[in-house]
């Protein structure tokens, strides 16, 4: 007898040791060495706070402020502690549960018949009960349970790493909105200006009334441009104090975007530990070994299952003279399992499967989607910058033929139309440049985001940099 007490616990602990399904393979990156539009072909990716590249204190105490308050990132952290309680409850079921029991009862009715004596009854006793893991169905549980937790840290880190892109392409756009406000305020005094002296001449007859119009329309629209900036300014603070966490106000600027610094050179690094950085694509792979945990589940649930109860304790027939009962104890195991169900638990397999296979195209999809981003941020640098210089150009050039026909006009020796082109050329060249210089900072902002790079902290980075 006790060697098949030993026999049949061999076989239980041999059973339970095992595990059904599929055990996760990390995907393998099989893409180019190097991104398209990238001048580095070696792994030179510096793990930093890029934010500080740009050198502007305003921008750090915005991003700080909005790692701490924003929403988003409390709403992230909150999941990863659901997860991490949702990782312990699936835990607890590998192991036996523990309950108590008692029950007092007394009377002379009893299964449908009237008794005589009355009968009464007492029992007290702590009970167990262990479903025992065959087939690995729990540690497949955990093992998802763990991959969904991973990938909610993941998450939380992709929600941070885009709040500070947010951030600070809100701030830089704040600040061109605030840029163009000025020039138009510039142009539409100088318009004014421009306007009384016209309105002068035509009293004296000098100029044609269509010289008088022409200046009002083109002050009008620098003077239309004005209010357009205030609105724009407005609603990007709106935006900006949503991002921190706060309620909409105003925000007082201390570098204008003119002022900006482009920061060094980027370093790009290798597509492939690209995949080991972004945040999104780790936690599109946790998310992938979650459900391929699933399926072992799936397949230890078309297996019989032991069940064992237990119970140890102390019971009476006389509810008035419980001192008259004794111990009492009572052991059972059941195994039980499917035996036909019109292939439902077959199903059940194949569901997982299919579902674990739309986690792997979805981390592939994810990856695809963060080499389009880098490359895309990578092209887009190399050309704003060379358009960045075009536009300074432009700039230049269309300010100097602004004052050239202002003075040609004076002397009579051109029609209004120049000075009206002159000044419509200014315009559009100091607002396109303004414009070109903000998506230029935008770039390098994607492509910092599109990297998966940054610490998010000093104390983050201390603990990865011992």
């Amino acid at each position: 007898m006790k060697k098949l007490v030993i026999y049949i616990s061999g076989i239980v602990l041999l059973i339970s040791s095992c595990k059904l399904g599929p055990d996760f393979q990390h995907p393998q990156y099989a893409g180019e060495n190097v991104f398209r539009f990238d001048s580095i072909a070696s792994d030179t990716i510096v793990n930093l706070r890029w934010w500080d590249l740009f050198n502007d204190p305003q921008l750090a105490l915005l991003v700080n402020e909005a790692l701490e308050n924003n929403k988003d990132v409390l709403i992230a952290a909150a999941r990863i502690e659901a997860a991490k309680a949702n990782l312990g409850f699936t835990e607890a079921d590998q192991y036996p549960s523990f309950g108590v029991s008692a029950n007092a009862g007394g009377g002379n009715f009893g299964a449908a018949l009237l008794q005589n004596p009355n009968a009464s009854s007492f029992s007290a006793y702590p009970e167990m009960y262990w479903e025992i893991g065959f087939w690995g169905k729990y540690r497949r549980l955990n093992e998802s349970a763990r991959a969904e937790l991973l990938a909610s840290e993941y998450g939380m880190r992709t929600v941070q790493i885009s709040l500070i892109s947010a951030v600070a392409s809100t701030y830089f756009t704040l600040l061109e909105f605030q840029e163009k406000l000025e020039i138009s305020k510039k142009t539409l005094a100088s318009r004014d200006s421009g306007l009384v002296i016209i309105r002068a001449r035509f009293d004296y007859g000098i100029v044609p009334e269509l010289d008088l119009n022409q200046a009002q329309i083109q002050k009008a629209i620098s003077q239309a441009s004005v209010p357009v900036y205030e609105r724009a300014i407005a609603q990007t603070e709106n935006t900006l104090s949503l991002l921190l966490g706060g309620n909409p106000k105003g925000f007082i600027t201390n570098t204008a975007l003119s002022e900006q610094h482009l920061p060094p050179k980027i370093p790009e690094g290798l597509p492939s530990q690209l995949l080991l950085r972004r945040p999104d694509i780790r936690q599109a792979e946790a998310v992938y070994a979650a459900q391929n945990a699933r399926i072992g589940v799936a397949q230890a649930m078309r297996w019989p299952s032991l069940n064992i109860t237990g119970l140890f304790g102390y019971a009476s027939n006389d509810l008035l003279n419980i001192t008259s009962g004794g111990l009492a104890w009572s052991a059972a195991g059941s195994l039980t399992g499917p035996l036909f169900n019109f292939g439902k638990n077959k199903r059940r397999v194949e569901i997982e499967k299919y579902n674990t296979e739309v986690a792997l195209r979805q981390y592939e999809n994810t990856t695809l989607q963060a080499f389009r981003e880098v490359a895309d941020a990578l092209i887009a640098i190399k050309t704003l910058k060379a358009e960045l210089e075009a536009n300074k150009l432009r700039t230049t050039a269309a300010i100097n033929a602004k004052k050239l026909s202002d003075q040609r006009y004076d002397k009579g020796q051109t029609s209004y139309l120049e000075v009206l082109e002159g000044q419509r050329q200014s315009f559009d060249a100091q607002l396109r440049y303004t414009q070109t210089q903000k998506e230029l900072l935008d770039a390098h902002i994607s492509l910092y985001k599109a990297l998966g790079g940054g610490w998010i902290s000093a104390q983050e980075e201390a603990a990865n940099n011992p």
